[in-house]
């Protein structure tokens, strides 16, 4: 399975709790009956190709070369088809530079993920899943990975709040995706040039979340999948394969902007109470000190 993540050196430690995620929970599937995620014992290690792309770029702190060889290592612990790599895209970003949202609320990596027609690695995949750094994941991905893409760009989730606002395919139809989880079918996208005309609404149009309104723009053709694989709520449902950690809006007793990441044990249990991720947390406690 092809991964993609995508950011500067301040991303390191969100994207170590996601990939350590990847490798604790990926044979954890959804047993309706009892309603609980349980591991498949028989199942065989997934093999994950694992990409993050970085810019070094004004102010931006590049994503470190030892930090990635570090993960490298992680993931062949578990099986040693899998791999971690770095994508320099540098040249690639200066060349198509995001003009009009430049000095937004988001790094200029975030939009990096629009450039993948022109970073010769991933455009050469057949399909790249995209995950923002704050993204957990809790169950086996496979089934949603190797779904049917055939004719379509991408495949995601409505965004919760979103959907309410934007929508592409008349007045009362929702399809605003979240971008924090994207699955590319990429032959597709280059054959469209959906990629092409995301980065040139970037460059000529300040947008809100440009990243996420660029390619809720540029896509033509979208699937939209089970809110399980892009939980953005807080707190994940018992079939939820993959929790985004997303900002969540918060209207009593005032109005507040909620951020709490993964990697923040203390506000994970304190804020959330959330304890399910303990494992993965601990393990996280123990290997952060090598970022």
């Amino acid at each position: 399975m092809n991964i993609l993540y995508c950011g500067d050196a301040g991303i390191s430690r969100g994207v170590l709790v996601s990939i350590l995620s990847l490798l604790m929970n990926g044979r954890r599937r959804f047993d309706e009956a009892r309603g609980v995620m349980v591991e498949q014992k028989e199942a065989c290690e997934p093999i994950y190709n694992i990409y993050i792309a970085t810019i070094s770029y004004d102010n931006v702190m590049q994503f470190e070369a030892k930090t990635v060889e570090f993960f490298d290592e992680l993931v062949k612990k578990y099986n040693k088809k899998s791999f971690v790599k770095l994508i320099d895209a540098t040249d690639v970003f200066k060349a198509n530079l995001p003009k009009k949202n430049m000095g937004s609320y988001f790094t200029p990596c975030s939009m990096l993920r629009l450039y993948i027609d022109k970073v010769p690695e991933l455009a050469k995949l057949d399909r790249i899943l995209y995950l923002d750094y704050d993204v957990v994941c809790r169950g086996d991905i496979s089934e949603f990975y190797n779904m049917d893409m055939n004719g379509v760009e991408a495949a995601g989730v409505l965004d919760i709040y979103g959907r309410r606002w934007y929508h592409y395919h008349g007045l009362f139809v929702q399809d605003y995706m979240n971008s924090g989880v994207m699955l590319f079918n990429v032959p597709e996208c280059l054959r469209s040039g959906m990629f092409e005309r995301a980065v040139e609404l970037c460059v000529l149009r300040r947008m809100m979340l440009a990243d996420q309104a660029a390619l809720n723009k540029a896509i033509e053709r979208r699937k939209l999948v089970a809110r399980k694989y892009n939980e953005q709520e807080e707190r994940p449902k018992a079939d939820t394969v993959l929790h985004h950690f997303s900002n969540n809006f918060k209207f009593w007793p005032y109005f507040k902007v909620q951020k709490v990441k993964p990697f923040e044990v203390e506000k994970v249990h304190k804020v959330l109470k959330i304890t399910e991720y303990d494992d993965i947390l601990e393990e996280y406690n123990k290997l952060k000190g090598k970022l």
